[in-house]
């Protein structure tokens, strides 16, 4: 058994310092959440797209505060009051307010931001004991993300520094995805660095770690803990549908890729086997973004706006692949993977994942 030194963020002490990513859209809901944290490590719950998913599932409407506290309730319950957090979308802005208060209403332990710069996360008042730990990709990202923060009165309880093998949106431009400098292990010594003179709070590394040598090669360089995703998404307890998680076992290394069509603005690494990918390589896409998760406000401040709803030559519509891959509808799946899903050969619990993560 490998003994890991424990994570400990805003007070909570978490003894397997492994974070399950927070995997939209209904990937990572409160069974994959409340699995992992029974094992010992943080489960993650991903708002996005939930209000749908969970009004699905109790057959009548919700919204996205009834439907992020109802997961997080069933996530602590399951794993007998584990260490459960959210992650929030900056992008979504329609609804990360509504998600962060469900979330701090019951109580969840950590609220994760990413997918552009959180900074309305430093203006929720009244968090009580959740912790604030925003996804950063580089040290001047979190430079900015820190001034900024300190102006409103705090500074992040923890970070999650991103690199560029992370599965879906990634935190850098298209060409700078391959750089020797963008590689987790380059960017991590700055981020340690500015992390312990500004604060001394821990900085979680994710993208690509996807064994336990990787675990431990990573906290030998100064991580605290590790985030993981795509592991996570290949597991019994993940909301991905079966076939999702087959496309995931039968991937090959020159199979997933990343593309720069996502209505979001970031680089975006999916399987070319998806078959919305496929509708992008030969132009059958059609305009079918009808769901409002990413609209943007306007010249008049109203949310009108997504790429996806007025180009749809250049732009997929994300929400409708991602929410066909959780078994929402019976549209066009997009399989979002991280760069190491190559090398997953079966469909394992959560249980024998951290299991093997940690040496048992």
């Amino acid at each position: 058994m490998i003994n890991y030194k424990t994570l400990v963020i805003k007070d909570k002490k978490i003894p397997v310092p492994i974070i399950q990513g927070g995997m939209g859209v209904g990937v990572s809901r409160w069974l994959l959440a409340g699995a992992t944290a029974l094992a010992g490590g943080i489960g993650i719950i991903s708002t996005a797209g939930l209000d749908r998913l969970v009004s699905q599932e109790l057959g009548r409407k919700v919204d996205t505060y009834e439907a992020v506290f109802l997961e997080v309730v069933r996530a602590k319950k399951f794993s007998n009051n584990g260490l459960i957090g959210v992650n929030i979308m900056v992008f979504l802005q329609k609804d990360r307010d509504a998600a962060a208060r469900g979330a701090i209403a019951a109580k969840a332990d950590f609220i994760i931001s990413g997918a552009g710069i959180p900074f309305e996360l430093a203006l929720i008042k009244d968090l009580g004991s959740t912790a604030r730990i925003p996804i950063v990709s580089s040290v001047r990202v979190l430079n900015i993300i820190q001034s900024k923060w300190e102006k409103s009165g705090c500074r992040p309880d923890a970070i999650v520094l991103e690199g560029p093998l992370a599965g879906g949106h990634l935190g850098f431009k298209f060409d700078d995805v391959l750089k020797s400098e963008n590689k987790l292990e380059n960017l991590l010594p700055l981020v340690k660095d500015f992390a312990m003179k500004n604060g001394d709070y821990p900085v979680i590394v994710a993208g690509g770690i996807y064994d336990s040598s990787d675990i431990q090669r990573f906290m030998a360089l100064g991580a605290d803990g590790v985030q993981m995703g795509t592991r996570f998404l290949a597991t019994e307890e993940s909301g991905a549908s079966e076939r999702y998680k087959q496309a995931v076992v039968d991937s090959k290394e020159d199979t997933i890729v990343v593309v720069k069509n996502s209505p979001c603005g970031f680089p975006f690494r999916t399987l070319v086997d998806s078959p919305m990918y496929q509708q992008l390589l030969s132009d059958r896409r059609k305009n079918v973004c009808d769901k409002g998760y990413l609209l943007q406000k306007d010249k008049e401040g109203n949310n009108t706006f997504c790429p996806a709803k007025d180009n749809s030559k250049d732009y997929f519509c994300i929400c409708n692949g991602l929410l066909s891959s959780a078994g929402y509808s019976d549209g066009v799946d997009l399989y979002t993977v991280g760069s190491s899903a190559h090398r997953i050969k079966e469909v394992v619990s959560v249980k024998k994942l951290m299991d093997e993560l940690r040496g048992i």
